[in-house]
């Protein structure tokens, strides 16, 4: 038996926002990075928090990579305001913390979790509508995935107002990480009918507006198909999980500092012609799926296998477009010290939940040698 569940009721385009004054909201607890609160784009939802007559308080201290102790501190301000409702303003880092202080918040209270609302302001991680949230430790150097699913949020907000703004490179790398889950979602065991749609569309408006994103950051059209596309990939991957990019891109975001999606998009074509088989005899169900991407993008070549060395051929063509690196020393890391942590990292992404779901199963060996692909020359 498959299921499909959808929790999340989302509200598209720039008249969204709006939604937030006839919810009922008595108190609010906002979440949101400094740079919303001293930018003042907190003030689109405080001032439609205050046309509705609620209270609210903002907890301006999220952090890129939200660790332990800014979740914490998140819970302590909770506590003491008690909020009927947790509004998360940002990329994946404020959603992901406002998923984690609201589950534990509930939990300590011995209350039920406040309603939560999400209003993503990056087009990347699809986390306003997923069960997923990534917290770090800084002091082991790594990052885990939590996974429950009273931590989907309630609605989900997708105003592209808020994304004109974002920087190109983040642009970048943020629609990178949609086309890397909607991609694994859609090779991954626990794929269906259901997470494939959503998977596909995600797919065709990424290669479409992706890089019109990133040169016409003003392009609304391009702003609100990434949004869209990055909510579409969320919801695929909600459903079917994903694959070992993401492991390893957890690991080597943890150890390195690397922005998610940039570790995703750096990784990503290894992983395809690893899952592929294209190292291998024969064929295997994984390289099937990626010759149906591949054909939906108007790719094919003589056989299977060269229709995937196209696909990945033209992903790199998009990366090189929009000013993606290929290899680790482009983003400052040192090669040795990079080598000597692939065995750390390698053992971290095997752990990872996310592997589970990958349709080929890896050694830890054979994830030492993608990090290592990684390498200008090899290794």
């Amino acid at each position: 038996m498959e299921q499909f569940i959808m929790k999340t009721k989302v509200y598209l385009g720039e008249a969204s926002l709006e939604t937030l004054r006839d919810m009922g909201i008595k108190k609010a607890f906002v979440i949101c990075d400094p740079f919303m609160k001293s930018s003042h784009k907190v003030d689109m939802v405080t001032d439609l928090l205050e046309e509705a007559g609620a209270e609210f308080s903002v907890f301006a201290e999220v952090v890129p990579d939200p660790t332990i102790a800014v979740v914490t501190k998140a819970i302590e301000q909770m506590l003491v305001c008690r909020p009927d409702a947790v509004i998360a303003l940002g990329g994946g880092s404020a959603i992901d913390t406002a998923k984690a202080a609201g589950l534990l918040y509930s939990g300590m209270s011995q209350s039920e979790r406040p309603e939560l609302i999400a209003i993503p302001t990056t087009s990347g991680t699809g986390s306003e509508v997923t069960s997923f949230a990534v917290i770090s430790d800084p002091e082991k150097q790594a990052k885990y995935p939590l996974v429950d699913d009273s931590m989907v949020p309630d609605t989900a907000l997708l105003d592209p107002r808020f994304t004109v703004s974002v920087p190109p490179h983040i642009t970048a790398d943020t629609g990178m990480d949609v086309l890397t889950h909607a991609l694994e979602a859609y090779v991954s065991t626990d794929a269906g009918d259901f997470t494939d749609a959503c998977a596909e569309k995600a797919i065709r408006l990424v290669w479409r507006y992706l890089k019109t994103a990133v040169e016409d950051g003003s392009s609304m059209e391009a702003r609100e198909k990434m949004h869209n596309a990055s909510c579409l990939a969320g919801v695929a991957f909600n459903g079917a999980s994903l694959g070992i990019c993401h492991s390893l891109a957890h690991a080597l975001g943890g150890r390195f500092h690397i922005p998610h999606g940039r570790s995703n998009a750096m990784l990503l074509c290894h992983v395809i012609a690893y899952n592929a088989g294209l190292d291998t005899p024969g064929e295997t169900a994984a390289l099937k799926r990626y010759v149906e991407v591949a054909n939906m993008l108007g790719i094919s070549a003589g056989t299977d296998k060269a229709t995937v060395h196209g696909l990945i051929r033209q992903i790199r063509i998009l990366m090189n477009q929009i000013h993606i690196p290929q290899y680790i020393t482009e983003c400052g890391v040192d090669r040795e010290e990079f080598l000597e942590a692939a065995d750390g990292m390698a053992q971290l992404a095997l752990d990872d939940n996310c592997t589970v779901t990958n349709p080929r199963k890896p050694s830890k060996e054979e994830l030492e040698n993608l990090y290592r692909c990684l390498c200008k020359g090899g290794y």
